[in-house]
């Protein structure tokens, strides 16, 4: 049964961004479609060069207007087309209804500015309050976000603050204006397990409280297993598939998905298959390519493969593939094998 329409936050349709540099053409989102429920997770994965970070950019149109250009589709939320909306409407939505957590916390503060000042500014643009008055919601909000000193965080310049707290603060400010999605790019990547842990575990607490829809922008399978309702697994700007986060580790279809999960570390002493990587590399962006992307990596490929490109399309209820082979690859499913556990 198709989810109701109402349970869409934002729908992308079709959409395509390339980037024009020089005489070149990076197609860096083609033909991207994807579904976020009120309230959940959406986790978009693949390798470097996926287009995954590209895609959630594009989502708010934060690329340079001198390089990007959106070619087609659409970007719906709340009744607008977010592809099409004017500068001044979007600036309503940016960092308001729409938020975005950057992959380098450090690079993403003003370092000549104080912490608490560049959260409250995020306040003043949107909300009709004093200074003073975002000052004190910023306090509270350092509190929320498990900064327990907040006024001492408040004065401090980025540079004077760990990664995690870092990361706290600009979390902080995502939620500053009480968006109803936030697209977290990598947000654990540059810190140790245990605060990846403490970063993951305040991303569901925020989305419990605040009614949170979440775009999460990740290669790491593990933090997908337990933070994730959906998923969409994307190669060279290309959706490759789009189902459940049960369904993607225990019934992949496309042979892509199938050879991430197979090259998933597992903590368990007896593996039951070996740890196998995927031959080859992903291919260059500029250049444009006939039929499945994926096929030179594919031990799965047909003549078929190398014509014509395969379109995304629904194989069992809610489980979307492009691949002209899709299929089942064990019967276990290959998450157990690889021994991921899906909280």
């Amino acid at each position: 049964m198709e989810p109701n329409v109402d349970d869409k936050i934002l729908q992308v349709t079709d959409l395509r961004m390339h980037f024009f540099v020089g005489q070149k053409v990076v197609r860096a989102v083609d033909g991207v479609s994807f579904d976020l429920k009120r309230g959940k997770t959406l986790a978009i994965v693949g390798e470097s060069g996926a287009g995954k970070t590209a895609t959630g950019m594009t989502i708010l149109r934060l690329h340079d207007k001198n390089l990007a250009r959106i070619l087609s589709g659409r970007i719906m939320f709340d009744g607008k087309d977010l592809a099409h909306l004017s500068e001044r409407a979007l600036r309503d939505i940016r960092g308001n209804r729409i938020a975005m957590i950057y992959q380098d916390p450090l690079s993403a503060l003003n370092p000549s500015l104080r912490v608490g000042d560049q959260i409250a500014e995020a306040i003043t643009e949107h909300q009709s309050v004093s200074k003073r008055e975002a000052l004190r919601r910023v306090a509270r909000l350092l509190d929320e976000v498990g900064i327990h000193t907040p006024e001492v965080t408040m004065r401090a310049y980025p540079h004077e603050l760990s990664g995690g707290m870092r990361q706290r603060a600009i979390i902080a400010t995502a939620v500053a204006c009480q968006p109803s999605i936030l697209i977290a790019d990598e947000p654990t990547t540059a810190l140790d397990t245990t605060i990846q842990a403490q970063i993951l575990e305040l991303l569901k607490q925020l989305q419990r409280e605040h009614s949170l829809s979440i775009v999460l922008i990740t290669h790491d399978l593990g933090v997908v297993a337990s933070t994730a309702h959906d998923v969409l697994v994307m190669y060279a700007g290309k959706p490759v598939e789009a189902t459940g986060v049960r369904e993607a580790f225990y019934n992949p279809l496309h042979p892509y998905t199938q050879g991430l999960l197979r090259s998933v570390f597992t903590t368990t002493l007896v593996p039951k298959e070996p740890l196998k990587g995927i031959a080859g590399v992903p291919p260059r962006l500029d250049q444009e390519i006939t039929g499945c992307s994926f096929a030179p990596r594919c031990a799965r490929r047909g003549e078929v493969c190398a014509r014509e490109r395969p379109e995304l399309r629904e194989l069992q209820t809610g489980h979307r593939v492009s691949c002209h082979f899709a299929g089942r690859a064990t019967e276990e499913g290959i998450a157990s094998a690889a021994g991921v556990r899906i909280v």
